[in-house]
């Protein structure tokens, strides 16, 4: 089988890539594992919403146009969402096909999989950042009486036994899986580490109306110092809900979840923390304030100070004096690791990923001619992992894709692009 470009997944990413080329002429097809959004279907938790308000889930071609534009769309309105743009924009999509090796071969790429090869000239890697739990080696020292689930599996708290539950890691997951569980009447204790915290409403504005407004999502990859940091920052605290709410530690205390610093080790059925919870909150609070200076800043100089609400300051983050250093582990039932992910390439027979892992590329253009990633944070933008900013990135690498193609010798049998 013979195309001219094949896009690997079938998720925001790669359906807006497949708008995009057929926007070009070019002819491509899209293997999925799965089915269409299949990671938002099978890897989510049932309670979880999009952090971006509906009228920031933008596609090319397609946006929101329903009567709710600020409200935040739950995982089955995101799913139907998707297979939506995917039969509006006619994607040539392969479901339930599993790519088992993608390799060079003398007149472009060899895409193996389940269901056969394709040949082609250049290939969209739209797989995603979310693969595989980071659980960390320390998880090994835990007591065989406790049980252990990431994000991944998790759907809600019913599956979980009876007693207490250590959640490691407080992004957005880890926060929101905390407040969920706690509700569900058992004794949570939050391991909190590097963490990012935002309001969810400035000034009366949702903080990423602000964000969007004053350019912040579109800070560009090349103009960014330590850009391997910033691709690995964790999520925002944030929380899609009706009521608009908050999400921060803050909160989490005061609705009873206990706060203790970075899970460092297990030892003799005790988990053990570092010393650096304040240091932790107290930098995470002075992020959160320089981006609202930059917010004002951007307000004043576009004449809204009359318009909206006052600048304000929140809170500081509430830390005990003495945070516990050791918790006993007698009490844990259950140990949630919201300690990110990491992308799955080990399909790739190519020479382009760094010794950690990573694909080695320049705002998406990978270093073997014709190769493209998408769908990664801050890929050429600090929008680049959401929905939003998927669709930007596609317009962008198509183009270079198209421009690649043309540059190449049509071999035999291979169409470039249809008339």
């Amino acid at each position: 089988m013979r195309t001219s470009t094949v896009v690997l997944g079938a998720g925001h990413a790669g359906l807006a890539m497949s708008r995009c080329l057929t926007e070009r002429s070019i002819d491509h097809v899209v293997l999925e594992r799965g089915e269409v959004a299949n990671t938002w279907k099978t890897e989510r938790w049932d309670s979880l919403r999009l952090l971006t308000p509906n009228w920031l889930s933008r596609l090319p071609g397609y946006g929101y146009e329903g009567d709710d534009p600020h409200g935040f769309r739950t995982m089955p309105e995101t799913i139907a969402f998707l297979e939506r743009y995917a039969e509006v924009i006619s994607a040539p999509v392969l479901t339930g096909t599993t790519v088992t090796s993608v390799r060079r071969v003398l007149d472009g790429y060899e895409v193996l999989t389940d269901r056969g090869t394709w040949q082609c000239q250049a290939v969209v890697i739209a797989t995603g950042a979310c693969n595989i739990p980071n659980v960390p080696a320390v998880a090994e020292a835990l007591p065989s009486g406790i049980a252990t689930v990431t994000p991944k599996d998790y759907r809600n708290s019913d599956q979980l036994e009876e007693g207490g539950v250590l959640v490691v890691g407080a992004s957005a997951t880890g926060a929101q899986i905390a407040e969920e569980i706690h509700r569900s009447g058992r004794p949570v204790t939050l391991a909190v580490g590097e963490h990012i915290r935002v309001p969810r409403v400035y000034r009366g504005r949702d903080i990423k109306w602000w964000l969007d407004a004053a350019g912040v999502l579109a800070d560009p990859y090349d103009e960014v110092d330590n850009l391997v940091r910033v691709r690995n920052v964790p999520s925002l605290q944030l929380v899609g809900s009706d009521d608009r709410r908050n999400l921060d530690l803050n909160r989490l205390t005061d609705i009873g979840v206990r706060l203790v610093g970075r899970l460092v080790g297990i030892q003799n059925g005790t988990a053990q923390f570092s010393g650096s919870l304040p240091n932790q909150c107290a930098m995470s609070d002075l992020k959160m304030n320089r981006l609202l200076d930059r917010i004002d800043d951007w307000a004043t100089e576009n004449s809204l100070d009359g318009e909206i609400d006052a600048p304000h300051r929140f809170e500081p983050t509430r830390v005990e004096a003495s945070p516990p250093l050791g918790v006993d582990l007698g009490g844990i039932r259950t140990v949630l690791w919201a300690t990110g992910y990491r992308p799955d390439y080990s399909w790739l027979d190519l020479d382009v990923l760094d010794r950690k892992g990573r694909i080695r590329h320049d705002g998406g253009v990978v270093e073997s001619p014709g190769v493209y990633l998408l769908g990664m944070p801050f890929l050429r933008t600090r929008k680049s992992s959401l929905i939003d900013g998927a669709g930007d990135d596609a317009r962008f690498l198509s183009g270079h894709l198209a421009t690649y193609l043309d540059s190449t010798i049509a071999r035999p049998g291979l169409a470039l692009r249809t008339a």
